[in-house]
This record gives structure tokens, C-alpha cells and sequence, in this order.
């Protein structure tokens, strides 16, 4: 049997580090079944990982499948709440080396622009420290994703603040029958560009 190749240079340079925190939001589109794989890949590359969704994204996948696949509960309510001494929002944008926001809809990428906070998922976007790298991944129809409106709210979000990488949409085949730009980019895609932000 042949021994496989050995990795390269660039493998190692985004081998994703061991015991970093990530920060998974998770909000109310289709493509959040697409996070779940996200999260069970950066578990078993060793990463611990807490969850925290709005209420429309439990809508679509349970809170109970991102627990079992993080190993931690999931806060889906400005009002849960676990032994931290601080406010659940607070401590977790405290803890982690990464926020993700995957899928980042329309309304998630708003609400952002406009500093509202209604939920678990921009409340913890906006006590993130500024030197934590925080990822955007939009996922909306291709109407939506090229509307003024939305083009205009992501800008706002790329000049204020320097920490933020916009990673897709991607163009296919999406949940209303069309052809067209707004796909949330794949898991392999996220898991790389977290990599390379926590190896930086």
C-alpha cells in the first residue's frame, strides 16, 4: 500500500490550531442546515464551539442538533442564560478566538448595518472585540443578494469594521427554484477561511 502524499507547506499553514473558540450564529434561511456539518468538522479538528441561533433559524434546524454535535448548549433567546458571571452575549464574544455568521440572511446583515441587537445572534456581533475576526457568510435569493438595500447594508458593514471577511454567496441552484447568486458558501469553504483567520 502507497503512503499518501506528504502535506504541503500551504496544508500546514491552515491546518486549523486545536483549542481555538468559535462562536457559530446561526440564522433564519434554508441554508442553515448547511451549518451543521460546519460545526461537527470544527469539533473534530478540535475546536470548541458554542452556538447561538435567532428564533426564526430554529425554525428551520433545532437547537438539539447543534448541541449534540458542539457538545455545549445552544443560547436561542436573549433570555437563556448559563453560570456566567457576565451576560451570556457578553461572555461569549469575550471567549471566542472567531465569530462565524452562517447563513447570514438579508435581515441578520440589517439589522448588523443599523447596530439593532434583538437577538443572540447580534447582540453577540456587537460586544464582539474589535480584533476578533468575525465571518459573514450571506445566504438569500438572488434578487435579494442584488438588491440595493442589501449591497448598501454589507458596505456599511466593510467600513466599519476592519475585522470582517464576507466569505460567498456562491451561484446555483437555490430553495426558490432558480438559478442565481445568494447560495451560502459550502462548509469546506468556511472551515478553510476560519482556519486561515485563526493561523494569521
Amino acid at each position: 500500500m502507497s503512503s499518501p502524499p506528504p502535506a504541503s507547506n500551504d496544508d500546514h499553514a491552515h491546518a486549523f490550531p486545536a483549542g481555538r473558540c468559535v462562536l457559530v450564529g446561526v440564522t433564519g434561511g434554508i441554508a442553515a442546515y448547511k451549518t451543521a456539518p460546519l460545526v461537527s468538522r470544527l469539533v473534530q479538528a478540535g475546536a470548541q464551539v458554542r452556538v447561538v441561533m435567532t428564533d426564526a433559524a430554529t425554525r428551520f434546524v433545532g437547537p438539539i442538533t447543534f448541541q449534540s454535535l458542539s457538545g455545549h448548549p445552544v443560547q436561542a433567546s436573549i433570555w437563556d442564560h448559563d453560570d456566567r458571571p457576565d451576560s451570556q452575549h457578553v461572555g461569549l464574544a469575550r471567549w471566542a478566538h472567531a465569530y462565524v455568521i452562517a447563513p447570514a440572511t438579508a435581515d441578520c446583515i440589517a439589522k448588523l448595518a443599523a447596530g439593532l441587537t434583538p437577538d443572540p445572534v447580534t447582540l453577540a456581533a456587537c460586544a464582539l472585540p474589535a480584533d476578533t475576526p468575525l465571518l459573514l457568510a450571506p445566504a438569500m435569493n438572488a434578487d435579494m443578494w442584488a438588491s440595493p438595500i442589501v449591497q448598501r447594508n454589507l458596505q456599511t458593514l466593510r467600513d466599519l469594521l476592519p475585522n470582517l471577511t464576507v466569505v460567498g454567496p456562491d451561484d446555483g441552484w437555490q430553495a426558490c427554484r432558480t438559478q442565481g447568486s445568494g447560495r451560502m458558501a459550502e462548509p469546506d469553504a468556511l472551515y478553510t477561511t476560519l482556519s486561515r483567520a485563526l493561523n494569521a
